[in-house]
């Protein structure tokens, strides 16, 4: 469905984000993409979405397709209309309208506008909690409210594909797997294509069908998420888990350096 082809981004004309960057998302699937903070993972989902020009970056190589048509090119609003659809890094609701407006906004692009409530009610079946605050303004929600807002809102596109930022950010342990359970309920249930940017790299190996890790602009490995938490590297850097498995603290440790080996 979606292809990323050694594209590079550049902002303010001098400062290399993205480095020959590749990826692929198929159908119907959830592929996640992780990573360190600063690795270029928000940056590439604002490549996909046309998102850079507002914050002066820019692909200045290789090409973005989304079923099988250029898209780097194009500006923001004709990328949703085309079925893409980016859930902002930090939730970004419309605070002061209502939980039910939100939704409402959400579905603006969408020729089928009569079948808006319909869908508002399958929103509901996913975020009960919503149904409950319909009425009330989005600013007063909890942080996980406010996120399942955002994604409910983002279903209200009718949208082959959804890439999520950071849905985990901020939120408590319980309510970020409550999430992520929901997340693979709708790949499954609506056919949604899921293109994940996460940190919390067990939780997405655990909904996703395909990984790709990423530093420092590029990707460093891929693979099915079996093999990826096999990978000592993986499980050292990105899992928190050491050789026998026992999770590793780096309270008393001064100095941390990656060994890297997948560049060598």
């Amino acid at each position: 469905m979606l292809s990323l082809n050694n594209i590079e981004v550049i902002y303010e004309d001098v400062i290399l984000v993205l480095k020959g960057m590749s990826l692929q998302v198929p159908d119907g699937q959830i592929v996640a993409l992780l990573g360190a903070n600063g690795a270029g993972k928000s940056t590439t989902l604002k490549a996909i979405s046309g998102l850079l020009k507002p914050e002066n970056g820019e692909v200045t190589d290789g090409s973005i397709e989304f079923q099988g048509e250029p898209i780097h090119t194009m500006p923001a609003e004709d990328v949703v209309r085309r079925g893409i659809f980016q859930v902002m890094e930090g939730r970004r609701v419309f605070e002061h309208l209502t939980v039910e407006e939100n939704l409402i906004a959400g579905g603006y692009t969408r020729a089928d506008r009569n079948n808006l409530k319909r869908d508002i009610e399958m929103v509901y079946t996913y975020f009960p909690r919503l149904k409950e605050r319909m009425k009330q303004a989005a600013g007063y929600l909890s942080g996980g409210e406010q996120q399942m807002l955002a994604i409910g809102r983002a279903l209200m596109a009718k949208p082959k594909l959804v890439m999520l930022d950071e849905p985990s950010l901020g939120l408590a342990p319980l309510l970020v797997q409550e999430i992520f359970d929901i997340i693979k309920r709708i790949n499954e249930e609506q056919n949604t294509t899921i293109l994940l940017v996460e940190q919390n790299a067990l939780l997405a190996l655990d909904i996703a069908h395909y990984a790709y890790i990423m530093e420092n602009g590029r990707i460093v490995m891929d693979g099915e998420p079996d093999n990826l938490r096999e990978n000592a590297d993986v499980r050292e850097f990105y899992l928190g888990l050491t050789e026998v498995g026992q999770r590793k603290s780096y309270r008393d440790v001064k100095h941390y350096k990656r060994r890297k080996r997948w560049l060598s």
